[in-house]
C-alpha cells in the first residue's frame, strides 16, 4: 500500500481482536473431538464464562474490538452473538466448521465460506467484510475466495506490521497482519487427549505475558505501526487470566497518539485517504 496515514493524524494504530471459537476450534482441528466431552469443554468455557469477561473488560476501556467468529458458533450461540453486536463491535468472518483451510479442496472451501456467511445473514442479519483463517494453514485460494467474495480485508497472515494490499489478482483485499507474539492462545491453549500442543510444553507465565503485549505495544508505537492483539475467551477469559487482558488494555489507552478501532473501521479511514 502507499504510505500509511492513521487516522485522526495518529501516531500508530492499536487493533483488539477476539477469536470466538467455542467448541468448534477443538471440532474443527481434531477429528473425533465430539466424542471427548472434557475437550469439548474448554470451548464451552470460552463462550459461556469468558466470552462475558471479555466483553465487560472492553466495556470498561471503551475498546471497540472485532471478533472473529466460525459460523457454526453463530449458528449454535445466536444469544453470544446478539451481547457483541448490542456493544457495538465488529463480527469478522472465520470460516464455518473452523477446519483449516488447506486441508479442504477447492470446493471445500467455497463451501467453508458460502455456508458461514449463510450463518451470519441468518443469524446476525449482516454479511462480515472482514476475514481470519482458522488455526492453521491457509492456500492462495482462500485468499483468491475471499476477494471473489467481496471482503475488503483479511487478517490472516504474518508478512509485515502494516496493512498490505495482495496482489492485483486479489481486488482490492488488504491484509491486516499479525504476529504470534500478541495472541494468547499459543501461551495457554493445552490439553492432554488430542494432545495440544503435540510437546505438551506450556502454561506460560501471566506476569511475562502480561509484558511481552506490552513491550510488543510500545515498540509498535515507537515504529508507527499497527498493533493486532488477539484474545481468545476460552484461555484469557478465566479469572486469573482476564487480568492480563485488563493491564494491557489499560496500558495502550493511556496513549493519546494511538488510534483505536476495529479492522473494518481502520479499512474504512484508510480507503478514505488513498482517494484524496
Amino acid at each position: 500500500m502507499e504510505r500509511i496515514h492513521w487516522p485522526q493524524g495518529a501516531k500508530a494504530a492499536a487493533l483488539i481482536t477476539v477469536n470466538l471459537d467455542a467448541e468448534q476450534f477443538w471440532l474443527g482441528m481434531f477429528e473425533g473431538t465430539d466424542r471427548r466431552p472434557k475437550t469439548l469443554s474448554m470451548g464451552e468455557y470460552g463462550i459461556n464464562r469468558g466470552l462475558d469477561r471479555v466483553l465487560k473488560t472492553l466495556r470498561e476501556h471503551a475498546i471497540p474490538a472485532t471478533f472473529f467468529v466460525p459460523g457454526m458458533v453463530v449458528q449454535n450461540h445466536p444469544d453470544s452473538i446478539e451481547k457483541i453486536l448490542r456493544d457495538g463491535h465488529e463480527l469478522g468472518f472465520h470460516g464455518h466448521t473452523h477446519r483449516p483451510m488447506h486441508l479442504l479442496s477447492l470446493n471445500q472451501q467455497r463451501e467453508e465460506f458460502e455456508s458461514g456467511l449463510e450463518a451470519f445473514r441468518k443469524v446476525a442479519g449482516l454479511t462480515p467484510t472482514g476475514f481470519r483463517a482458522p488455526e492453521g494453514e491457509l492456500t492462495a485460494d482462500t485468499l483468491k475466495i475471499a476477494a471473489e467474495m467481496g471482503f475488503s480485508y483479511s487478517s490472516s497472515l504474518y508478512a509485515d506490521d502494516m496493512p498490505y494490499r495482495h496482489g492485483p489478482d486479489m481486488g482490492r483485499l488488504v491484509e491486516i497482519p499479525m504476529n504470534w507474539n500478541l495472541h494468547d492462545f499459543p501461551y495457554f491453549a493445552f490439553n492432554y487427549g488430542p494432545a495440544f500442543p503435540i510437546g505438551q510444553s506450556r502454561v506460560s507465565s501471566y506476569q511475562r505475558v502480561t509484558e511481552n503485549y506490552i513491550e510488543e505495544f510500545d515498540a509498535y508505537r515507537h515504529y508507527e505501526a499497527c498493533y493486532v492483539a488477539q484474545f481468545t475467551p476460552q484461555t484469557i477469559g478465566s479469572p486469573g487470566k482476564i487480568q492480563i487482558m485488563e493491564k494491557v488494555l489499560a496500558h495502550i489507552r493511556h496513549s493519546d497518539d494511538v488510534w483505536f478501532g476495529t479492522c473494518c473501521q481502520l479499512i474504512g479511514n484508510l480507503e478514505e485517504a488513498s482517494t484524496r
